[in-house]
């Protein structure tokens, strides 16, 4: 125990450090989720009487934005097109969906590991509430922006060793069975979408639409700390659709297991010695094979010690490349 204590400790200075770094965010835009690198459509969330066939496990998306520390302006976070019944989101039916967005802070709003893990069962909406509403459907909200705040950003959990002040959303899926497709971008602007300096956004499970298109490839960005020996990947629902392949300075196209309808897949991954403190690129393709089809999707990630590892809006050190070189250095004979 004592000796999984010293590495999170170890990880958590590693990963501040690696973090101020992240000055660059304020040229490749952190701010809007999914992130512009990821290549991501929408976020989605079912209503709580959908059946998980439909792509969503558990009915709940929890994002979590980071402020800097010196950062004392008021902040924004907003949603686009937070009603469920339109063009972007998905009919099971009749139009029956109601989604509640609630906005977090305070002590233990992002450090509950309920609230990490998507947990439906725990504590996942720990901390103080900052703002709440419920959205069915209504067409003043249909592919447009809905704004909570302002908020200062001293409400936020102070979190270091993520950055700064975290503040916590929680996308509920609270009654029926359609599809709510949705974007978020913090700003300091309540009508515009104006960057925040320095922030950025995390998550440790994420629920998101696939494009129809083939052609467009999807992405996530774990960091990869100094510890990590072993990396853990689980996604649900992919329908087979297509193919996840790891991107990083070692690693050239190596597959993830990809799940079928319904059900859950795993698979483990070595982390090799030059792949430390990079990020990866877990890259999700599309089946060109296939007709093409809308397709819902979860996927998280857990280290050797099955903790959850966060995955960022913008990929740490900047999106991964392949170095052939590094695979072929070969350690000098003793």
């Amino acid at each position: 125990m004592n000796t999984i204590m010293n590495i999170r400790t170890t990880t958590k200075t590693l990963l501040l450090t690696v973090l101020a770094s992240l000055g660059f965010a304020a040229s490749v835009d952190a701010q809007p989720v999914p992130g512009t690198d990821e290549n991501i459509p929408y976020l989605m969330t079912f209503g709580k009487n959908t059946t998980t066939e439909w792509g969503d496990d558990n009915f709940i998306q929890i994002i979590f934005f980071s402020i800097p520390t010196d950062f004392t302006q008021p902040i924004y976070i907003r949603v686009f097109d937070p009603d469920c019944g339109g063009q972007a989101d998905e009919l099971n039916g009749s139009w029956n969906t109601k989604t509640r967005f609630s906005v977090y802070g305070g002590v233990g709003s992002c450090s509950n590991k309920d609230a990490q893990k998507c947990n439906e069962n725990g504590d996942y909406d720990s901390g103080t509430q900052l703002a709440s509403k419920v959205f069915g459907m209504d067409a003043q909200y249909d592919g447009k922006w809905y704004t909570f705040g302002p908020f200062n950003p001293s409400e936020g959990e102070n979190l270091p060793e993520f950055g700064g002040r975290v503040f916590k959303v929680v996308v509920e899926g609270i009654a029926g069975d359609d599809g709510n497709m949705y974007r978020f971008y913090l700003s300091r602007k309540q009508n515009d979408n104006v960057k925040v300096d320095g922030a950025f956004a995390y998550y440790f499970k994420y629920k998101f639409r696939m494009y129809d298109d083939a052609s467009q490839i999807s992405h996530i960005y774990p960091y990869i700390d100094d510890k990590v020996i072993s990396l853990k990947q689980s996604n649900f629902d992919w329908d087979s659709d297509g193919i996840l392949r790891i991107i990083s300075c070692t690693k050239n196209g190596i597959m993830m297991k990809v799940s079928t309808d319904n059900v859950w897949a795993t698979s483990t991954h070595k982390i090799d010695e030059g792949e430390k403190n990079t990020s990866w690129d877990i890259q999700m393709i599309k089946s060109k094979a296939k007709p093409l089809k809308n397709n819902n999707v979860v996927i998280y990630l857990e280290n050797q010690y099955g903790e959850l590892l966060p995955f960022y809006s913008v990929p740490i050190g900047g999106v991964p490349k392949y170095n052939y070189n590094i695979k072929m250095k070969q350690s000098p004979k003793k």
